[in-house]
């Protein structure tokens, strides 16, 4: 029996990878589904970015669930924005019931230590870009009345500094990473008076194009810490993204009704010390 029937969830980095992944297993629940995504590149990251076509094939396939979907161009980075496609969705699909803060970037193998704009694109894109979606939908969640579940995307990086090397790029991913985790634990204790649970998700490498693209392969490659990087202990290179979504929809459930300020890896032992 689907758990989430009569619920509206807002995913970020909706257009595929991971957000495509929780957003049709969200849609296969029951859930209808705001779907958010930049849909174009940012000029400091050196892979391609998801497209609006990517993310028309994620309506299409949230409607061959029997869901509503409604699509919103706009990038977590921009408040304004975001709150703006939120009420959008809102408006056509009623207030949010779930929200998956999924929409991130990474630049393995840049190694320049100083190159402040790349250090700000993803802090601003992983760790200000999950509180403006918390700031962006938790209105709509308390003025439903009925609690609801917020996941956060961490990383295993948001619970290690394996691969470290000195470089803006990694010190940026790593720090926005593990500051999700404090977002989580201080939302979690702002929202419980209203039954809202906030937990995050810690997934290691992942098989989606984040990683599975020329430029990230060959940086992988060239990197002399590419070992430290994707040292799950268990015999896997990468998880796939329904693995992170077999635990977005579990929280999202009510059968995680009284998980809260939880930091779960999905990472076949990376993180294990």
């Amino acid at each position: 029996m689907a758990d989430l029937i009569d619920t509206v969830a807002v995913v970020t980095g909706a257009a595929r990878g991971q957000g495509r992944s929780h957003a049709v297993a969200l849609a296969a629940e029951g859930a209808d589904i705001i779907a958010i995504d930049r849909c174009a590149d940012i000029d400091s990251i050196p892979y391609p970015l998801a497209t609006k076509e990517d993310l028309d094939e994620t309506v299409r396939l949230v409607e061959a669930q029997g869901r509503r979907i409604v699509p919103v161009v706009a990038d977590v980075r921009d408040l304004a924005a975001l709150q703006a496609g939120v009420q959008s969705g809102v408006d056509t699909l009623g207030d949010i019931d779930i929200v998956v803060a999924n929409a991130g970037v990474v630049a393995i193998g840049l190694k320049d230590p100083l190159d402040e704009q790349l250090y700000r694109d993803i802090v601003e894109t992983n760790l200000n870009g999950v509180w403006h979606t918390i700031a962006a939908t938790v209105p709509s969640i308390i003025r439903k009345g009925r609690g609801g579940s917020i996941i956060l995307t961490s990383s295993a990086q948001g619970l290690v500094g394996r691969g470290g090397d000195g470089s803006a790029a990694m010190f940026a991913y790593a720090a926005a990473k593990h500051g999700v985790v404090g977002l989580m634990r201080s939302a979690a204790n702002a929202y419980a008076q209203h039954s809202i649970r906030v937990n995050t998700v810690h997934p290691s490498g992942v098989a989606t194009p984040m990683i599975l693209n020329e430029n990230t392969i060959r940086m992988i490659q060239e990197q002399p810490n590419a070992a430290a990087l994707s040292a799950n202990l268990m015999p896997v290179p990468l998880v796939e993204s329904e693995d992170v979504t077999n635990a977005v929809i579990f929280l999202a459930s009510p059968k995680g009704r009284y998980i809260t300020g939880v930091a779960l890896p999905v990472d076949a032992g990376h993180a294990v010390m």
